[in-house]
């Protein structure tokens, strides 16, 4: 006949055991949905591989690299958002840190045979996929530091 182990005793044999799936690397508690371990690995090569395609693509069909300096920052300007506040800044900030605004733009350009438009979007999908590439990710309103691929900058020490 088996022994029987007290319920007690069987939880905390769970809960010591190692879980294979577990991430190494926790998000932060105030960004419980950040990426970790080798999803936001996984997610920062991608976006290095979309600038890698992007930089790739405006060598080709780019209106040179003055036109690209001059425009690669501009979505930056959307962090002027958190000066109304971190819901508004955190919404424009992922407004124009998403994908969405390049691939429009880019299918807008190729229909409508707009070659600033392709320029546009290709320097906007570079910019994209160097601050993922980073780790610089789409903002949580709870915090600027807190992303989707975990916490940016240093912990506050107060």
């Amino acid at each position: 006949m088996a022994e029987s182990v007290p319920a007690h005793r069987l939880v905390a044999q769970r809960a010591s055991a190692p879980v294979a799936w577990a991430t190494r690397v926790a998000p932060a508690a105030d960004a419980p949905n950040a990426a970790a371990g080798g999803v936001r690995t996984l997610l920062r090569l991608e976006g290095a591989f979309v600038l890698a395609a992007a930089l790739a693509a405006y060598t080709q069909f780019g209106l040179g690299w003055g036109v690209f300096a001059l425009w690669l920052l501009v979505p930056d300007l959307s962090l002027l958002g958190y000066l109304a506040g971190p819901r508004v800044g955190a919404a424009l900030y992922n407004a124009a840190h998403s994908y969405v605004g390049p691939v429009a733009l880019l299918v807008l350009g190729v229909l409508a045979a707009m070659p600033w438009a392709v320029a546009g979007a290709l320097i906007w999908f570079t910019h994209i996929g160097l601050d993922r590439a980073l780790g610089y990710g789409l903002k949580y309103v709870s915090g600027f530091g807190l992303t989707h691929l975990g916490r940016i900058g240093r912990a506050d020490p107060w």
